[in-house]
């Protein structure tokens, strides 16, 4: 079988306009792979100087697919909670601008960004909610790779996630709204993963994003 090769032509659209996401290199070999080896949150291989995904295939071998870098990429993502006075946990979602689902609001760490900084930006950007940093509740996790739909062999996501809590008792959630490249922001009931599922299908008719099924479903366990 021939190895596949793919770019998305969003990329190289991205590079034209200069967008920050996109690398504008397009061959590989001439990164200076030991600098991005050395920062990366999870470690990965260069072979022939050209990155392999820790993960192992996705299926397309060479290029980027939709994602704009070469090797990892660093996102941030909040894990927002509260619980109602019926004793529900609710989870803050975003529905994708991209049509890729429901997923945490986050995005990318910009350079000498700290991603809990990252965290609380984006979920600021995206659903017009402003949380306390400070807050006891607020925990940042170990970062973890993301089985991201956009990645290839040569491109992937890793995430640090934050867990924020914003408490009990509440007999109206915080307002939210969808900004920024969020369509909307909804907080879905999910008491446990199964139930996220359910009243996000039932109540949007909307699925959670394949990149963020596995870690919703360890941090709703």
């Amino acid at each position: 079988m021939i190895p596949r090769t793919y770019t998305d032509p969003s990329v190289l659209a991205g590079i034209a306009a200069g967008a920050s996401w996109a690398d504008p290199e397009m061959d590989p070999t001439r990164i200076d792979w030991t600098a991005r080896q050395a920062a990366a949150e999870i470690p990965f291989r260069v072979v022939d100087g050209r990155p392999v995904n820790p993960h192992g295939p996705t299926g397309i071998r060479y290029g980027r697919n939709q994602l704009g870098h070469w090797g990892e990429q660093v996102c941030a993502d909040a894990i927002v909670t509260a619980t109602d006075d019926a004793g529900t946990r609710w989870l803050l979602l975003v529905e994708r601008g991209d049509g890729h689902g429901w997923a945490l609001p986050g995005g990318y760490v910009d350079p000498g960004e700290d991603p809990t900084d990252a965290a609380f930006r984006e979920l600021a950007e995206e659903t017009g909610l402003i949380a306390d940093p400070t807050d006891p509740w607020v925990k940042t996790l170990p970062a973890r790779y993301v089985p991201d739909p956009r990645a290839s062999d040569e491109a992937w996501m890793v995430t640090v996630p934050t867990r924020i809590g914003l408490g009990c008792g509440y007999y109206e959630l915080p307002e939210v709204d969808g900004r920024d490249d969020a369509r909307r922001a909804a907080w879905i009931a999910a008491d446990t993963y199964t139930y996220l599922v359910h009243d996000l299908a039932d109540t949007y008719g909307g699925q959670v994003f394949p990149a963020h099924r596995a870690l919703l479903a360890d941090a709703l366990a």
